[in-house]
């Protein structure tokens, strides 16, 4: 009997003395209390950890990352969008992560929720769609703020999927043909009045040349002869249908019988 107790309390011994140590990975980090209360952070590698009056938690510093849940959110034209996105983030601080919040995981999830619903539905559909690296950067440095007490570092934040209704994409597409439709014209328009002005100049070399208008006449008839058409169109001058009509007037009878 003597000796199966023996035996006993030998065991129990080893057993307390392997749990003592304690192998942590360059990664991971140990926030160890002493009865209680906060003692130290240990790690990596090799650690000694007294049982029963030690406690130890353990806590990885890689970059997590957080997929932020689908939100429905209102934006300030009115719009409602669902809108997602994912969180990068890692503990700097295992002690503040361990002490200053209870799960600093969820807690920073809680958080990004809230933050995001509540910063986008500041901003309209177009900025929206079009601003996405400065509301990034908005949303990256309000949690950043928020999580630094957690000794929590957010590294990135990016909006991943924003999701409208048919009747608002279609609008969208009704609206994007509009602006092209726009553009077209500003261009047409943009090439009449440029084409005006070159032909304002042509006008006006031609005027002082008026041997030049003639060589056009000719170089226009030239271009005509080479198509292959039945209808030639000959350009006259209008001083010259100007003489013909001034020919072709009747003379007009004097009152005493004379031609005037």
């Amino acid at each position: 009997m003597l000796t199966y107790s023996l035996a006993t309390i030998i065991v129990l011994v080893i057993a307390l003395i392997i749990s003592m140590f304690r192998v942590l990975r360059e990664y991971e980090r140990a926030v160890v209390f002493l009865l209680g209360r906060f003692y130290e952070v240990k790690g990596p590698g090799l650690i000694i950890i007294i049982p029963i009056v030690q406690q130890m938690v353990r806590v990885d510093l890689r970059t997590i990352v957080l997929d932020v849940p689908t939100q429905d959110l209102i934006t300030r034209d009115n719009v409602s969008v669902k809108v997602n996105a994912v969180v990068y983030f890692r503990v700097l601080d295992p002690k503040m992560a361990i002490n200053n919040v209870e799960n600093y995981l969820e807690a920073t999830s809680q958080l990004s929720q809230t933050t995001l619903r509540s910063v986008l539905g500041q901003h309209e559909l177009d900025e929206l769609l079009s601003a996405r690296e400065e509301l990034n950067q908005d949303l990256q440095s309000i949690l950043d703020m928020h999580t630094d007490n957690w000794g929590i570092k957010i590294a990135n934040v990016e909006i991943k999927h924003v999701d409208l209704d048919d009747s608002m994409v279609r609008a969208l597409a009704r609206q994007a043909e509009a602006e092209r439709a726009r553009r077209a014209k500003v261009i047409h328009a943009t090439g009449e009045l440029e084409a005006s002005k070159k032909l304002m100049e042509a006008a006006e070399v031609l005027n002082k040349a008026p041997n030049a208008v003639q060589l056009r006449y000719l170089q226009t008839l030239t271009e005509i002869a080479n198509d292959r058409t039945s209808t030639i169109v000959f350009p006259l001058p209008i001083d010259l249908i100007d003489k013909v009509k001034s020919i072709s007037t009747p003379l007009t009878k004097e009152p005493n019988g004379g031609d005037k």
